[in-house]
């Protein structure tokens, strides 16, 4: 019998973070229903739809600059979570539309540090979550 084919168990400390990961997740698609998330681009979007947000996505690069798709937002938006990647990139974003959108994020600045913190040896991005996470539960 061949055993190339058997899935992987998770590890004491995979299936921790899994539920932690998945904890997190489904605060988010709570808060999500009243709270718009911003993501860099269409990818992380369909990311999240596909871990069950079902509330109102906006994507960064719309063809917009930073200052004007902040405006836009705070036009809109009393409150949003931002959610952009955590690499080199992400992280430069992340300061501009911070910086940009003062006082309309704060409140919900734990979802992306805390992604950040349970992902960040493995993944560096939004759109990789789902397949981080089925790895984690052991379905991949």
């Amino acid at each position: 019998m061949n055993n190339n084919h058997q899935k992987k168990m998770p590890t004491p400390d995979e299936r921790e973070r899994a539920e932690r990961l998945r904890e997190v997740i489904d605060a988010l698609c709570e808060v999500n229903n009243r709270v718009p998330v911003i993501v860099e681009g269409k990818k992380d979007a369909q990311a999240l739809r596909k871990l069950g947000l079902a509330g109102q996505i906006f994507v960064l690069h719309g063809g917009k600059g930073i200052y004007e798709f902040s405006e836009e937002i705070a036009e809109k938006c009393p409150v949003v979570v931002i959610l952009l990647d955590w690499d080199a990139k992400g992280e430069t974003l992340f300061k501009s539309l911070s910086c940009n959108l003062r006082t309309h994020w704060e409140e919900f600045a734990d979802f992306r540090e805390l992604l950040k913190m349970l992902c960040q040896k493995d993944i560096k991005d939004v759109e990789s979550i789902p397949s981080l996470l089925m790895r984690l539960e052991g379905c991949k």
